[in-house]
């Protein structure tokens, strides 16, 4: 399976603009014939780097909303004929895709991590929000729930997704190897400290392949209309990439890449999964359900 992890930098807090990017990068990655396509945590419109260098629990300051008003302002409606616009380029290039987007919540004044499943052939398939915002996000996101801890199956393939630090999550990771995942997408804002370890971790402990992607940020992005840019140094650099890729065995398919824009390529051999799973299946022939039980929600929530 010929995979295609975008690494790249979003058209920061312009949705419309993102958007345009992440067709333009489909389309080149179904040109070179794609079976996966994966971006980055929250790539449209852009992951909030604010909530970590400003004061920004400080809900009386008059800044700080303004600043997620237009976080939210920006954030993306998934039945929107724009969004539609990126469903239909999926289609045409037909490979699955991943996109990490900020998602409007229904209540209008609330926003999801968001990774959506997007298939070739049906269109959208899957939502997974962020179960638990991590840190400082808890200020910009709302907790998602388990309706997008599930499997979608392409080409035969058994294919998961997780945001960020959701794949330090134990449980989580358990019930995405209980799907039967044989490729596992992991979305990060990016930064290699953040994917390296866990990377090589994921794909020995499930014993399938992992894909982690990330985006690259810097003080250069943000409009100079932003609320808060007087507080963004002129020269911080937020986020490195970090996109990698692990085989099921541990070891490196593609080592973290640093700072490097553009499409990340991999060709998986999936016939290396079943033999590295002859001496360890997680939620299979190694698993012991009489004494260990993982219990999960799949219903989606809503107020």
């Amino acid at each position: 399976m010929r995979v295609a992890a975008v690494q790249d930098s979003p058209v920061y807090l312009d949705r419309t603009a993102t958007l345009e990017l992440v067709k333009e990068r489909i389309v080149e990655a179904g040109e070179g014939d794609a079976d996966l396509i994966a971006f980055p945590e929250v790539f449209a419109p852009g992951y909030p780097v604010w909530i970590d260098v400003t004061d920004a629990s400080a809900w009386e300051k008059h800044e700080q909303q303004e600043a997620f008003a237009r976080y939210l302002e920006q954030s993306v409606d998934l039945g929107s004929p724009e969004f539609l616009e990126v469903v239909e380029t999926v289609k045409s290039s037909g490979a699955f895709t991943y996109l990490g987007v900020v998602e409007k919540a229904a209540s209008g004044g609330s926003v999801y991590c968001s990774l959506v499943a997007i298939d070739p052939t049906i269109g959208i398939v899957g939502v997974h929000r962020k179960l638990k915002p991590t840190y400082g996000e808890r200020l910009v996101w709302a907790d998602g729930d388990g309706a997008g801890l599930v499997a979608h199956e392409h080409k035969g393939v058994q294919i998961t997704g997780l945001n960020c630090w959701e794949n330090w999550m134990p449980l989580a990771r358990t019930a995405m190897y209980s799907t039967g995942s044989q490729i596992h997408v992991a979305a990060w804002p990016g930064s290699v400290g953040l994917t390296e370890d866990i990377t090589r971790f994921i794909a020995k402990e499930g014993r399938l392949f992992v894909v982690s992607v990330g985006a690259i940020y810097d003080s250069t992005m943000i409009p100079q209309d932003f609320p808060l840019l007087d507080q963004l140094g002129s020269e911080d650099k937020y986020h490195n990439g970090g996109t990698c890729i692990a085989g099921p065995d541990g070891t490196w398919v593609v080592e973290p890449n640093r700072g490097e824009k553009g499409i990340i390529w991999a060709d998986l051999d999936l016939s290396e999964v079943p033999r590295q799973r002859q001496n360890f299946d997680p939620t299979g022939h190694y698993s012991r359900p009489d004494v260990l039980r993982l219990h999960i929600d799949r219903e989606r929530l809503a107020p």
